[in-house]
């Protein structure tokens, strides 16, 4: 086997305005395709922000997260940025809270944590 790359990332969200607004409009994600599946009755948004492509479902009764923070499964999604303090800046601004600013223990270098709209968990990190 020879794994070169994530592909993309699949996120599954509740709210089809809420979810589009925050990964679109707040951190600037461009749509490359939208779909609406009406044999599922969900939407399919497929997101791209430089190398990374997202894949954003739509689906009004997915159930919650089983567990916060820690749940079996995907822990995290974690962003590289340039600066963690710009992007925080720009994440309040916006009107996203982030947690405190912390150092990775092992990398030494800057990271936080902020939430989608259905509470999952994304980290930037320099």
């Amino acid at each position: 086997m020879n794994f070169k790359k994530i592909h993309h990332f699949a996120i599954i969200g509740r709210d089809y305005t809420k979810s589009k607004h925050f990964y679109v409009d707040l951190l600037g994600f461009s749509v490359i395709r939208e779909n609406y599946r009406s044999a599922r009755d969900d939407y399919k948004i497929d997101l791209v922000s430089g190398e990374i492509t997202l894949e954003l479902f739509i689906e009004k009764n997915a159930p919650a997260r089983p567990s916060y923070p820690e749940a079996c499964g995907l822990r995290h999604l974690a962003f590289q940025v340039e600066s963690v303090v710009e992007t925080v800046e720009a994440l309040n601004e916006a009107g996203i809270a982030t947690e405190p600013i912390r150092t990775d223990d092992y990398t030494g270098q800057k990271m936080t944590f902020f939430f989608d709209p259905d509470g999952l968990p994304l980290e930037i990190h320099e």
